[in-house]
């Protein structure tokens, strides 16, 4: 029976170093600052981190399928200058909020036949779509943000449902249909054994091309969520929005226990990990330590976890 227990638990101890790791940034920051652990606090901590969130979850399926997408910054930007032309143009705002979605994942689309059908590198194609996007929305905005929307698509980002923002509860909904779509769908079934070994999965008879394609498509869609909701909490749709939003995602998926190599996900470490770095971010403003920081920690946390996962994957030890 304990050799049982210790197989059942093997897999969820990494998620529970990862619980550990959050309650106890939470108590320290709490003895430090009395501001921490206040209702307005937290809820400024889950809106900051719903970015993180939407933008991850979508990350988190490419890369467990053995890709990476480097364009997500760019295409919110996309999105919400999209969305923002066509609420100019006097379109229905629902309307124009689709428009913006189609166009993120229209991205999605092209890196999907790029790595899909042509075989380009998932890391080049994702780096040139990167520099096309952004170049693409300085060109058509001239470099000039666009603003004023109506109150019916700034509430996306600043409205509130009960005592939550809109952008929490979206994020919460995201994170929810990523649990399912992983861990009880043939697509997320498909997503991980693609990053195992996309070859055997293609003498099964499955079309991997159509699969990770629909990957890339999911990973725009997220990204386009998150250009709206931005564009919609600043009542602006700026053309270079979004920058290094890309390094925040990997960072939140890779300290989550999703191997970069493929293979292993899940949603659920990737949400935890989201809040966790949603916390040092709150704990470095409210320590009034310079955001210049933040970046340097994310790269930290990167190398870190990515070097210890290949540690254990040499040791033959699971993270998650």
């Amino acid at each position: 029976m304990d050799k049982d227990f210790k197989i059942a638990l093997q897999p969820h101890m990494y998620r529970l170093l990862l619980l550990f790791t959050l309650f106890l940034m939470i108590i320290i920051l709490s003895f430090i600052s009395s501001h921490f652990l206040t209702f307005n606090n937290i809820k400024n901590i889950l809106d900051q981190a719903s970015l993180y969130i939407i933008l991850s979850i979508g990350m988190t399926f490419v890369i467990c399928s053995g890709g990476i997408d480097l364009s997500i910054g760019s295409v919110i930007a996309l999105s919400s200058v999209v969305s923002a032309f066509a609420m100019k143009a006097d379109f229905n705002v629902f309307i124009a909020i689709i428009m913006g979605l189609v166009a993120a994942m229209g991205a999605g689309v092209f890196n999907g036949y790029m790595v899909s059908f042509l075989k380009i590198n998932p890391f080049i194609t994702t780096l040139s779509t990167m520099s096309i996007i952004r170049g693409a929305t300085l060109v058509i905005t001239k470099g000039r943000p666009i603003y004023g929307f109506p109150k019916s698509f700034t509430y996306l980002g600043s409205g509130t449902v009960g005592f939550l923002n809109c952008p929490i509860i979206i994020a919460f909904f995201v994170t929810l249909i990523g649990i399912i779509l992983l861990g009880k769908t043939r697509f997320g079934n498909y997503s991980i054994s693609m990053g195992c070994n996309e070859e055997a999965l293609r003498r099964n008879g499955v079309n991997t091309g159509k699969y990770k394609t629909l990957i890339y498509i999911l990973c725009g869609l997220c990204s386009g969520i998150a250009g709206l909701i931005i564009s919609a909490r600043l009542n602006t749709a700026e053309p270079l929005a979004g920058m290094g939003y890309e390094m925040d995602a990997i960072a939140a998926v890779v300290l989550g226990g999703t191997d970069m190599q493929g293979g292993r996900g899940s949603v659920v470490d990737t949400f935890i990990a989201c809040l966790i770095l949603g916390v040092i971010n709150n704990g470095l403003r409210i320590l009034a330590i310079s955001s210049n920081y933040q970046q340097l920690l994310t790269g930290i946390i990167i190398l870190i976890t990515v070097a210890l996962s290949e540690y254990k994957q040499r040791k033959g030890i699971k993270m998650g």
